[in-house]
């Protein structure tokens, strides 16, 4: 029997309680809230966990601000149409950058058929080996089955699945025509946005050229991801399958200049991400530099292997993901005692929280509200250590901020890494060329198509609006990519091609439906990880092992299908109320019109969630609307095998963004 761990979690052999925080809030309050038992043993912390969860919520309670919409004018009929309604319905899919189908690819997993899943991501995400790993899940919070239980589908190490388990799929990948459309692209930086760009363009018959600074192509992918997260084989085959499509690649090609690039080809798209690494001016940092390391500097060193060892003791300051990578790099280095400082309060820390609880798990203690002051240093100049002061959280003037408790705490340490952000870096566009760079000397890039102030120049990834993950350089290539083909065919680059859609009747007889939905009530699978003993010793060590196919499976078939739209016809319904009765989540309704605020208050589990839309019919025959809460429906189908009249049908909806491959390539399908 699974221990009873519910809002438990263990932090430096402390249990804790955390509470997921309403997306409402989440500009307040983070993600989750989190508050210490002090207790190390689990029965302890059983014993205060409710008083404190209730603590908890009750703070959030207090603070929720719910305003009334402040419309007076009556609902009208939604319009399912349009096909951002059911897009945004599928919450993990419209919450990706790439809008990845990922209720489609989670059914070809659990049907094994995984080369079909593998290209219907690589149609989208580009990279679903690397991204399977590595991405930053912006799909996960999203997951409506974390309204159903505490977490959602593990749809990214899904992807994973996709990857590990596809046959051979060179012979589905799209080449660049022998006969060339006459238009040269050149693409600085071989990073994923880069590499998105060429992969929509060269399928087109567009001559793309990638001028990559170092040895090896993949950017910061390569560099700054720790090959225990992302193995140097897998980054290896998803880039250099983009090359083979008929991409030019210069490595070892450092631009110092833009004006004569611009002079040479059509087109210039930048992608050479954020890698300046940033400073921390304290004092006694003027005295040496020899063990004060810049946190994404020092991982391309063990990168390219220029650094294969570090001090006993290592401080790293900073509390995002790269700070995560450098600490659990350090602990694989032969440090022995490794520390994590952060500024700011635990729940506040910017690294994903995936990543802090593999950091905790390796034994890495993380000090919060710890903010450095000074670098201290022996009498022959060595650094030995460094000096903080404690920080508390404050209230002024209705903003949160950080003051000192006048506290200090000395950590003695041999080597520092700092990872406290990134900056981008232009010293090769010259000034005078068109263009432009606003604050924080950022270019000014169209945020719709991609384009500087230079018409033939473009910009994506990190380069253009500051550090990102992975899948948003991706979703940034795919636009440039459009921008480019537009404006290499004097077409209007505000002229964007329309998403592809479809809605279709999954009925196969009364009660009979062409997919599963026959919903899992299993929680969340675990992915199987090396044992520390052996990932610890070997930086190469892939730490996560992955889903075998059984765990797949099941994983897989906790998905709620969000893509299977119930779908309602009002001149079949008889307002019997049937559909009312068997919905497991009293999501139906059948209500009087008025103004939204008003509707979403009468029904029987009020609509709060204002950036879920309300399914609203048309008239039905007494006066009333059906009111359909799609933040509250699970997609189960039991209204459509109810419904005596087939009011109700269950439809299938796809969404495919379009870009430049998808909109003039037709590929090959899948068999």
């Amino acid at each position: 029997m699974m221990e009873d761990k519910k809002y438990l979690f263990k932090r430096n052999n402390i249990w804790w309680v955390k509470v997921a925080v309403p997306k409402s809030q989440r500009d307040k309050f983070g993600y989750d809230l989190r508050q210490t038992t002090g207790k190390s043993d689990l029965d302890e912390a059983r014993s205060v966990r409710d008083h404190i969860v209730e603590s908890l919520k009750s703070k959030l309670s207090e603070s929720e601000n719910y305003i009334p919409l402040p419309s007076t004018k009556f609902m009208e009929k939604t319009n399912i149409e349009n096909p951002q309604y059911f897009h945004k319905v599928v919450d993990c899919q419209y919450a990706c950058p790439a809008h990845t189908n990922v209720p489609e690819y989670i059914r070809l997993i659990a049907q094994k058929k995984y080369t079909d899943a593998y290209m219907l991501n690589w149609e989208s995400n580009v990279f679903p080996g690397i991204l399977g790993r590595v991405c930053d899940r912006p799909c996960e919070p999203a997951c409506r089955r974390g309204r159903t239980h505490e977490k959602s589908v593990a749809i990214c190490r899904l992807k994973r699945v996709a990857y590990d388990y596809k046959d051979d799929v060179e012979k589905y990948i799209p080449k660049s025509p022998k006969i060339k459309n006459g238009k040269k692209i050149a693409l600085i930086g071989a990073g994923p946005a880069s590499l998105t760009v060429a992969r929509d363009l060269l399928p087109l018959g567009y001559e793309c050229t990638i001028f990559e600074k170092d040895h090896k192509a993949g950017g910061l992918m390569r560099t700054n991801i720790p090959s225990f997260r992302l193995p140097a084989d897998v980054l290896d085959e998803e880039i250099y399958r983009i090359i083979d499509m008929g991409a030019e690649l210069k490595l070892n090609s450092y631009i110092d200049k833009l004006k004569p690039v611009i002079d040479e080809y059509d087109s210039v798209f930048i992608g050479t991400g954020a890698p300046k690494g940033k400073d921390l001016n304290l004092k006694g940092r003027e005295i040496s530099s020899e063990n004060i390391h810049i946190g994404i500097d020092w991982l391309t060193s063990i990168a390219f292997e220029h650094v294969k060892k570090i001090g006993k003791k290592v401080v790293v300051i900073g509390g995002g993901n790269t700070a995560m990578d450098c600490c659990r790099s350090a602990l694989r280095l032969g440090a022995t005692d490794v520390k994590v400082t952060v500024r700011s309060p635990f729940s506040q820390m910017k690294a994903s929280e995936w990543e802090i609880e593999e950091t905790m798990e390796e034994g890495i203690p993380i000090l919060d509200n710890t903010s450095p002051k000074e670098f201290l240093f022996d009498d022959k100049g060595k650094l030995c250590g460094v000096k903080f002061e404690k920080m508390e959280q404050v209230e002024i003037d209705g903003r949160k901020k950080m003051q000192s408790t006048g506290e200090e705490l000395t950590i003695e340490c041999d080597d520092v890494l700092l990872a406290i952000g990134q900056e981008n870096a232009f010293p090769w566009i010259e000034k005078d060329i068109g263009i432009e760079f606003g604050e924080w000397e950022m270019p000014v890039v169209d945020k719709l198509t991609m384009q500087s102030t230079h018409p033939k120049v473009f910009f994506g990834g990190d380069s253009a609006w500051g550090p990102e993950n992975i899948i948003w350089a991706v979703s940034h290539g795919h636009q440039a990519a459009i921008s480019i083909d537009n404006f290499c065919s004097g077409v209007s680059l505000k002229e964007r091609p329309d998403p592809i859609t479809n809605l279709v009747s999954q009925k196969m007889g009364i009660h009979e439906w062409s997919y599963d939905n026959d919903i899992s009530q299993e929680k969340r699978f675990s992915v199987p990880h090396e044992e520390l003993s052996k990932s610890l010793k070997n930086l190469k060590t892939e730490v996560e092992l992955g889903f075998d196919e059984e765990l797949a499976l099941e994983e897989a078939q906790r998905c709620l299908n969000c893509d299977m739209q119930t779908v309602f016809e009002d001149d079949l319904c008889i307002e019997c109320d049937a559909c009312v009765d068997i919905c497991p989540t009293d999501c139906i309704n059948f209500v009087d019109n008025d103004t939204e605020e008003k509707v979403r208050d009468k029904l029987r589990v009020p609509a709060l969630n204002l950036d879920q839309s309300l399914y609203v019919s048309g008239k039905l025959k007494t006066g009333r609307r059906m009111v359909k809460d799609e933040d509250m429906c699970v997609h189960c189908g039991l209204c459509a095998e109810r419904c005596p009249t087939g009011a109700w049908d269950i439809k299938k909806n796809s969404y495919k963004e379009s870009h430049t491959l998808t909109n003039k390539v037709i590929a090959k399908e899948v068999a």
